[in-house]
């Protein structure tokens, strides 16, 4: 290993990254954060203050990661140069070592400055469903399934499995689980598509050979509350002479309120309380479920845009051969790796990886050419 290049060429990525996640900012948004965290009254409003400290541990987490790099890369040149002038072979193994290990560490944190999409920061929502291939194909599903969960537990991402519906010999037909880590849609958005299984068939009792295909897709978690903000200036308020039967006092005011959201053209009216506040606050409450109802019908659109983004990929996106020969080879990336156990127990870090710059590639190609 050529040290001193080597060393030179990783400072110079970090410095890519550094100036990618912004270090001042993340400073001042920790400070930010931690002025918050410390507030008397944080834990009145319990889903805001688990906002709050699970951001805070997240960026910190981040920036320390991007700072103990730089220190150790600092700290392995000061050592090579006293490994140099002492002329001492044992130091200078350890600091090719560690130029190794920050090599991965820093590649793997360089992949996380591409994900720059507008959901890449979000967790994951992930669904894998037996396809063609009969019993195979939810066998496949099954260890597709774990393959997941083990990536997940290596990462100390917690995984929460919402639904399983299971085969009726062997595996399941389906799963959808949520992968709970900043940036778990980013990452695992590049597993959507058909994955593919050639082996021979344990469920086969003549031993033949067969193919089975499972489809994973990968959707951002939508983060919406029960509440929509409504600046006053979107609504134009009325006010009339309430109408129809409701007693003395309904009809004698004019209590009863329209209210017309202006960005949209909903409107929304009521009538039936006595007092023209009570009829707003409960027209203002109607107007906000029709809203929350819009939004949500807006997100599903956009999940679903993704959802055929994904699909424009391809149909078949992996090949997992466990006979005649043993690879697993993304169709995508032509990154392969010869041991399927490996892959199937959770090492996908490769094909992650591999995955996220092939996408970046392919936009920048897009911009280019547009």
């Amino acid at each position: 290993m050529d040290v001193p290049a080597e060393s030179k060429e990783l400072s110079t990525t970090l410095a890519s990254i550094e100036a990618v996640v912004d270090l001042e900012s993340m400073g001042r948004e920790v400070a930010e954060l931690e002025r918050q965290a410390s507030a008397p009254d944080l834990w009145d409003d319990v889903e805001n203050a688990q906002k709050v400290t699970s951001r805070l541990s997240y960026v910190q987490g981040e920036l320390r990661r991007v700072q103990d790099l730089r220190r150790r890369l600092d700290d392995a040149e000061t050592l090579w140069g006293l490994a140099e002038e002492m002329d001492d072979a044992d130091s200078r193994a350890e600091v090719e070592a560690e130029l190794a290990s920050l090599r991965k560490s820093i590649d793997e944190l360089e992949v996380r400055t591409l994900l720059s999409g507008e959901y890449d920061s979000r967790e994951a929502l992930v669904t894998i469903r037996a396809e063609a291939g009969g019993v195979d194909a939810a066998d496949f599903a099954e260890m597709l399934l774990r393959m997941y969960t083990r990536w997940a537990e290596r990462h100390n991402y917690s995984v929460d499995v919402l639904d399983t519906s299971y085969a009726e010999e062997a595996g399941i037909k389906s799963a959808t689980f949520q992968v709970h880590a900043p940036y778990a849609y980013g990452t695992l958005s590049i597993e959507q598509g058909t994955h593919r299984l050639v082996r021979i068939s344990p469920f086969d009792n003549q031993g033949r050979r067969q193919t089975s295909f499972v489809g994973v897709e990968v959707l951002p978690v939508v983060e919406s509350s029960d509440h929509v903000e409504i600046p006053d200036d979107d609504i134009r308020v009325d006010v009339y002479r309430s109408s129809g039967p409701g007693g003395q006092g309904v009809n004698t005011t004019d209590s009863a309120v329209r209210i017309t959201h202006l960005p949209t053209g909903i409107v929304v009216s009521c009538q039936n309380e006595r007092s023209q506040i009570q009829n707003r606050a409960s027209a203002m409450a109607v107007l906000q479920a029709k809203l929350l109802e819009r939004r949500r019908e807006e997100e599903q659109s956009a999940m679903n845009a993704l959802k055929d983004a994904g699909n424009s990929w391809g149909n078949q996106m992996r090949s997992y051969v466990l006979h005649p020969y043993q690879m697993v080879k993304d169709l995508r990336t032509d990154f392969e790796v010869g041991n399927p156990q490996a892959v199937l127990d959770g090492e996908i870090d490769g094909f992650i990886e591999a995955g996220i710059r092939w996408r970046r590639s392919g936009e920048k190609a897009g911009a280019g050419a547009s």
